[in-house]
């Protein structure tokens, strides 16, 4: 990675502002999920640990509609922050203007402060320049750590970094080291696992891995869409129209680096009490059915073409794994991952769903990286330049 981080600057005496990625859930004003709260916690100790006047956070959380909104205030997340830390967390009730520069003032040496959410001002996901300067006035320094919103350009993620000195944290050069990796020279065989409910939220990383990739193994709800183009029945199943001349192409130019299901879990509704029974997908599936999960003869085919796997990158889930009697082949592949990491695989979870099923499965610790972007990383593997990292001081 030929950007600067947070090892490639004085931060001693200096008032660091840093973007970290506190977008977790809350319910009735508890934090439900930490992950990303300690997965920042590396990078807040680094800058720390290099004695800096002050330390100021910004984050975005949720999609509040017209501006503030209590429901979506970061105030819960600076308790888990401050009992992650080990020391004094204050809280600001804004990011950028005279609460904002009165608390990072107030704060004794090498104190930290977390700013209200960023996108209680509608225009900062418009890159406002004249927000992303009132956010620079609260620090000497910039440091970006928010891999998962590095693929927008914002006030907090672009901007502000056109007026500061503007640095990575440690997890932002963790997220960017593997997957920078597997797209530049993964050791092989390279196999990519796609799944999910969309083809065109995926064509792109289709398209790029196909160049890349010795296999790319497709589940979940964008195999219909495949199926479909090959004039299989899919009956009442998940299929996007629109997407099916793109699927006719993909398979026509891929040979035999595409793998798609063989057979498919069935049901008769949309539905965790739904009747299902399991069918080979050359069968067809007739009206009043859909397709739920991938089957176990699938299950073992991608299995054994995972076998030999030295890299493995896997973004979006094998099927509805959400609703119990769905969830076997996506927690299969899960293990078959893991299995990989097991014999000298590296192993790189993209996100989303997929670092849902992982965590789910109780497998998180036996793969090599679990993403903290969704969307990040699959702009990544799609090789589009994020707006956020772009923006950061080349070494």
């Amino acid at each position: 990675m030929n950007k600067k981080t947070v090892r490639d600057v004085d931060l001693k005496g200096k008032r660091v502002l840093a973007r970290v990625d506190f977008n977790v859930p809350v319910k009735d004003g508890e934090v439900t999920d930490d992950t990303r709260i300690r997965a920042a916690i590396p990078t807040l100790k680094a800058i720390l640990g290099q004695n800096p006047r002050s330390l100021a956070l910004m984050s975005h959380l949720g999609r509040p509609k017209e501006g503030p909104d209590p429901k979506y205030s970061l105030k819960p997340v600076a308790a888990v922050l401050q009992d992650k830390l080990g020391i004094p967390v204050a809280f600001a009730d804004d990011c950028i203007g005279e609460a904002a520069e009165k608390a990072v003032e107030a704060l004794p040496e090498g104190g930290v402060v977390l700013l209200e959410n960023t996108r209680f001002h509608p225009t900062e996901t418009k890159n406002d320049l004249d927000i992303a300067k009132q956010m620079a006035k609260l620090g000497d320094v910039y440091v970006n750590d928010a891999f998962g919103s590095a693929h927008r350009a914002h006030a907090s993620t672009e901007g502000v970094a056109r007026y500061l000195p503007a640095v990575a944290g440690l997890l932002m050069e963790k997220e960017l080291e593997f997957l920078g990796a597997v797209l530049e020279s993964p050791k092989r065989p390279f196999v990519a696992i796609l799944g999910g409910a969309k083809i065109s939220d995926k064509i792109g990383v289709i398209e790029n891995l196909l160049a890349k990739a010795d296999k790319i193994l497709v589940g979940g709800g964008m195999a219909n869409t495949f199926f479909k183009a090959q004039g299989l029945a899919v009956g009442d199943s998940l299929v996007e129209e629109e997407a099916v001349d793109t699927a006719r192409q993909i398979l026509e130019k891929s040979g035999d680096k595409l793998v798609l299901p063989i057979d498919a879990v069935l049901a008769d509704a949309f539905d965790a009490a739904a009747q299902t029974k399991t069918i080979k997908v050359i069968d067809g599936t007739s009206t009043g059915w859909r397709i739920l999960d991938i089957g176990p003869e699938t299950v073992a085919l991608f299995e054994k073409e995972l076998a030999d796997a030295m890299t493995v990158v896997w973004n979006g889930p094998m099927g509805v794994f959400e609703m119990e009697p769905f969830t076997k082949g996506t927690f299969a592949v899960a293990e078959a991952v893991a299995d990989r990491t097991g014999k000298g695989a590296i192993t790189i979870i993209g996100g989303g769903d997929s670092a849902a099923a992982i965590q789910e499965a109780g497998l998180a610790d036996k793969v090599t990286h679990v993403s903290t972007g969704g969307g990040a990383s699959l702009e990544m593997l799609e090789g589009k330049t994020l707006p956020g990292l772009a923006a950061l001081n080349d070494k």
